[in-house]
């Protein structure tokens, strides 16, 4: 039996024991209280092998989300252009940012699940053939216009793994946010906030 099936089990029993054996409660109602119970631990309860698979799940997806964030890191000192240079190199910086998230809050992951599964191998693969193909110096007008192509691509992948990044953390600032603006207003009801003016009030008292 599950670890959560056990749990919840006790808890059911527990429900259905104390009002028939403490409270003196008939049978029915009894089970019925202990069935309840039981319904909603099962719902409540943290399933823990599956909690377990989340983690493996999603460790594997860091593990190689390191090693493509490597192989980009790799290619910086090889990029000509100065710009698309700095969009590569802040762009790995912000892959170092998402992939330190999600190790230590895994749950974090379901808001960028695209970002391992597509879009992170797929700009790998466009910064390698761009490294690949500007080394050729290439002068054709396919060379040239997809380099500008690629060049464009990399600028506006920067941009979008650091709102990727700012998403992630979407919900933490507007709590905090809620939480800051209660905790002001907490101070200045205790007179803790324009402490001054309250002073030269006292003392003109």
């Amino acid at each position: 039996m599950k670890y959560k099936e056990i749990a919840s089990a006790l808890v059911g029993g527990a429900f259905f024991a104390v009002p028939y054996a403490v409270l003196a409660l008939p049978l029915v109602p009894s089970l019925v209280i202990g069935a309840a119970a039981f319904g909603a631990s099962t719902l409540v309860i943290p399933d823990v092998k599956e909690e377990q698979k989340i983690r493996e799940s999603v460790g594997k997806k860091l593990e190689k989300a390191k090693k493509q964030n490597k192989q980009i890191e790799a290619v910086i000192p090889k990029i000509e252009d100065s710009k698309t240079k700095e969009h590569v190199r802040s762009i790995t910086a912000t892959i170092t940012k998402i992939i330190d998230t999600v190790f230590k809050n895994p749950k974090k992951i379901k808001k960028i699940r695209n970002f391992f599964d597509y879009y992170l191998p797929v700009l790998l693969n466009i910064i390698l053939r761009y490294d690949e193909i500007e080394n050729q110096k290439l002068t054709t007008k396919e060379g040239k216009e997809f380099m500008a192509s690629a060049e464009k691509m990399i600028a506006e992948a920067d941009e979008a793994f650091k709102s990727l990044l700012s998403n992630m953390y979407q919900s933490d600032m507007i709590d905090i946010g809620a939480e800051m603006k209660v905790f002001n207003s907490m101070l200045a009801s205790d007179g803790v906030l324009g402490s001054e003016i309250q002073v030269k009030e006292d003392k003109n008292e």
